[in-house]
């Protein structure tokens, strides 16, 4: 069951899928890296943790070869102390970077 719409055959639309409805602060996180900085103070990347609901984002200057022990002591001391321990957590790492911190 196809549809022809301006010379291309397409399969019909399907349903659009509501997203879910966040309520509370820092419990839907994105973590993202930025990386090949140049060196200052020792530090030579930027972890970036961002709260989907709010947008609000904290920034701290890591270095690349920062391990996953050192990466949950950072979000102890400085995401998790603020709020508690969040429900998700999206990252563009593979799947035992998010894993590892959890």
């Amino acid at each position: 069951m196809y549809q022809q719409i301006k010379n291309r055959i397409e399969a019909p639309v399907r349903k659009l899928k509501l997203s879910e409805i966040l309520e509370k602060l820092w419990t839907y996180l994105i973590v993202d890296f930025i990386t090949k900085l140049p060196l200052v103070a020792g530090k030579d990347a930027i972890l970036v943790v961002c709260d989907r609901l709010s947008k609000m984002t904290h920034f701290m200057a890591i270095t690349k070869e920062t391990s996953a022990e050192e990466l949950e002591r950072l979000f102890r001391n400085n995401i998790w102390k603020l709020c508690e321990l969040s429900e998700s957590m999206m990252s563009d790492r593979k799947p035992q970077f998010a894993a590892e911190i959890t």
